[in-house]
């Protein structure tokens, strides 16, 4: 029986975590046998706390392809990007290409395949938050657009898309995500990360921030260290490189923030032990919004919108952008959340996914005869 070739193409953390979904799934799934998948990494999160240390922590396989494109300009990286990825396609010529969530690393990977004549398969598709100045939300729209497959974690993006006129080929799988957070819980019991940091649960902030639109109003990110540095609690923040290099180069002395306590970006395990144990979690990354609605920890949202508005509605988020006032009164504040539902699936996205591509596949295959 011939085999169904999958590329899966990824370069920064929230995609590695999905992909170890997908790869887990796919090697003991009935049908593994008439699935063969090769891994490109783009090489977006080029630093090795972002990057290489997920492939082991998630036991993920080696990359076929590492394509070291690394940081530039957005137009750049993807030019460069989809130029690499071009040639590795025509060397493998893959039935299909499988690209994650709204990086510059998936816009590539969807456009290099569309323009190749493969098939995209779009995993967290129908997000929407409906701020186009936001260059996530143009990599997700475009890369909806020309996908084949769409695979939506929540039934919001399913009428999202339902509203672009997109119809053919959605479905609700949940969220893969979701599935890797469930199974990491088995594993998170003999973590040392709060021993290290002198940390005691509940009594820290946990702070991520990295997001271009943030990191263009670098000032507005300076004076939120500011507001959190007065704080009597500590502020973990595992400082992304972008960040770190962003403060260096606009004269912003980090050393002098004495009651935020900056570490080196950390695994995915590790990320999601201070996740578990904070008392409220500040954050820009979309990721981070949904982990902490799944660890039942209040979140505070650096952004004046989101693409998961469902949590909006069961209080988990608050929205603050960078008012500082607003971020002091939602650090602050007493939380009233509702009761915790599981709008994301029931952990099983990713054997769902691969069920719904290999039935395609067949059917394609047949009338391709």
């Amino acid at each position: 029986m011939r085999t169904t070739k999958l590329v899966s193409i990824v370069g920064a953390r929230p995609q590695f975590i999905k992909l170890a979904a997908l790869a887990k799934k796919m090697s003991c799934c009935p049908f593994s046998r008439q699935l063969s998948h090769i891994i490109i990494h783009t090489g977006q999160h080029y630093d090795y706390e972002m990057s290489k240390i997920f492939f082991q922590e998630l036991n993920l396989p080696k990359p076929d392809y590492h394509l070291g494109i690394g940081s530039h300009s957005p137009s750049k990286q993807i030019g460069k990007m989809m130029e690499a990825i071009e040639h590795v396609l025509e060397k493998e010529k893959p039935d299909i290409v499988m690209v994650y969530g709204d990086t510059n690393t998936t816009l590539a990977g969807a456009i290099s395949a569309v323009h190749s004549g493969i098939p995209v398969v779009h995993i967290e598709a129908g997000l929407r938050s409906f701020k186009m100045d936001m260059p996530e939300e143009i990599n997700r729209i475009i890369t909806d657009r020309i996908s084949t497959l769409l695979f939506c974690p929540t039934k919001d993006a399913v009428r999202n898309l339902k509203k672009e006129g997109k119809i053919k080929n959605v479905y609700f799988v949940g969220d893969v995500m979701y599935d890797v957070f469930l199974k990491s819980q088995n594993y998170l019991w003999n973590r040392h990360i709060l021993d290290d940091l002198g940390l005691t649960p509940k009594n820290y902030l946990l702070l991520t921030i990295h997001r271009r639109e943030n990191l263009l109003k670098i000032n507005n990110v300076i004076n939120i260290l500011e507001n959190l540095n007065r704080l009597k609690e500590k502020t973990i923040f595992p400082i992304h490189p972008g960040t770190k290099k962003t403060l260096e180069q606009n004269g912003c002395d980090i050393a002098k923030f004495t009651n935020i306590v900056m570490i080196k970006p950390i695994g995915y395990l590790d990320m999601l032990y201070l996740e578990k144990n904070a008392r409220k979690i500040i954050t820009d990354s979309g990721g981070v919004q949904k982990e902490a609605f799944w660890n039942r920890i209040p979140c505070v949202v650096l952004r004046s919108e989101t693409e998961w508005k469902e949590l909006l509605k069961y209080g988990y988020l608050n929205l603050v952008g960078n008012d500082s006032k607003k971020l002091l009164d939602a650090i602050n504040k007493p939380v009233r959340r509702k009761k915790f539902r599981s709008i994301f699936g029931n952990g099983n996205a990713s054997g769902r996914i691969l069920h719904i591509i290999n039935h395609w596949a067949k059917i394609n295959r047949a009338t391709s005869l």
